[in-house]
C-alpha cells in the first residue's frame, strides 16, 4: 500500500473566500483588542514600579531614563508578541485570500470512530494537516478503514473547508 502524498491547488469557491474574510475580520479584531489593551499597561507598568520604589524609599524612583527605558522594553516585547501572533495565524490568512488557492489532499482513513456522547462520527487519516474529521453518518457507513477520502483546506493557513 503506497502512502505517496497526493494534494491539488485550486482556486477559492465564493463560499470559502466569504468564510476567510470572516476569519481575517475576527482575528483582527482580535489582535487590535490585544494591543489597545496591552498598550496602556507599558505605560503604566513602569509608573506604577516607581511608586512601589518610593514607597519602598529609593532616593530618586521617578527618573525620567528608568521610566522610558522600561517602557520602550515593554513596547517592543508587546510589538515582537504581536509580529509572531500576526505572522503565525492572520498572515496566513492574507496569503490565502491574495493567491486565492485552497488545497484538495487525497488522504487515507486510517480508522472510524463514533462518539456516543456526542452522536458523531469521525475518520483518522494519515495527513499531516488533518488528524481527524466529523463527518456524516451516511459517509461513516459507506466508507472503511483504508478507504480514500479527499479534504480541503486554505494553503497557507491549513483552514478547513469540508471533505468529499
Amino acid at each position: 500500500m503506497s502512502t505517496a502524498l497526493v494534494r491539488y491547488v485550486e482556486p477559492l469557491d465564493r463560499e470559502e473566500r466569504a468564510f476567510l474574510l470572516r476569519r481575517e475580520a475576527r482575528e483582527r479584531r482580535q489582535l487590535y483588542r490585544v494591543l489597545r489593551v496591552l498598550m496602556p499597561i507599558c505605560f503604566a507598568l513602569p509608573f506604577g514600579f516607581a511608586w512601589g520604589a518610593a514607597l519602598a524609599g529609593v532616593k530618586d524612583p521617578f527618573s525620567y531614563a528608568s521610566y522610558f527605558t522600561s517602557a520602550a522594553v515593554l513596547l517592543l516585547l508587546t510589538f515582537g508578541g504581536a509580529l509572531v501572533a500576526y505572522r503565525s495565524s492572520l498572515y496566513l490568512v492574507h496569503l490565502d485570500l491574495r493567491h486565492n488557492t485552497k488545497t484538495i489532499e487525497q488522504v487515507t482513513i486510517t480508522s472510524k470512530r463514533f462518539m456516543p456522547h456526542t452522536n458523531t462520527c469521525y475518520f483518522y487519516l494519515n495527513s499531516k494537516v488533518r488528524l481527524s474529521v466529523e463527518v456524516s453518518v451516511q459517509y461513516f457507513e459507506m466508507l472503511e478503514a483504508g478507504d480514500e477520502l479527499n479534504i480541503e483546506y486554505a494553503t497557507h493557513s491549513k483552514a478547513y473547508f469540508g471533505y468529499f
